[in-house]
């Protein structure tokens, strides 16, 4: 997968303290920390960042629906809206859908992990990213095969390339 741009703010590790922030921020109704956070990190990235001075559109992984109306708001959307805050980028939330509600990812393997969101996102508004630079952002990086799946979406719906940006990512 062509991804022109990828980075983590942090290092998590199971039982760790940012396992516990993530944990916070997705199941404890901290999505505040999450866009706190984000902030800080928009602002380290926008002095050391080549990619980040063209990107023309961030946007988060979407929740389905149902999932969405569980827990109440997307974390990776309350990320990609204090980064969009402190890099000046235009966030949205309209772009990237998720078609299939699935079981959650955390006991599966890198190959179930791919299998599992090959096929379960779409662009709904391919004018939007034809041409653009997009950024994708989420909690956490573990095997990439969400991120991937998103950023094959975007691609062939049109837009020129698409970077990761993540709060955390995992050693495998």
């Amino acid at each position: 997968m062509p991804i022109q741009f990828a980075a983590s703010y942090l290092y998590y590790t199971k039982g760790g303290t940012v396992q516990k922030l993530i944990h916070h921020i997705k199941y404890k109704g901290k999505k505040e920390a999450a866009r706190e956070i984000a902030g800080w990190y928009g602002y380290q990235l926008k002095d050391t960042s080549n990619w980040l001075n063209v990107a023309d559109l961030i946007i988060g992984v979407p929740l389905h629906k149902n999932r969405q109306r569980q827990r109440g708001y997307n974390q990776a959307d309350w990320i990609a809206e204090g980064l969009s805050e402190s890099l000046g980028i235009p966030f949205r939330t309209d772009v990237l859908i998720r078609t299939k509600f699935l079981s959650s990812q955390t006991r599966k393997n890198r190959i179930e992990r791919w299998e599992n969101v090959s096929s379960v996102f779409a662009v709904q508004n391919a004018d939007v990213v034809k041409d653009r630079n997009i950024v994708v952002v989420d909690d956490v990086l573990t095997t990439g095969a969400t991120v991937e799946a998103c950023a094959a979406e975007l691609l062939k719906a049109g837009c020129k390339s698409v970077g990761i940006l993540t709060i955390a990512a995992t050693h495998r």
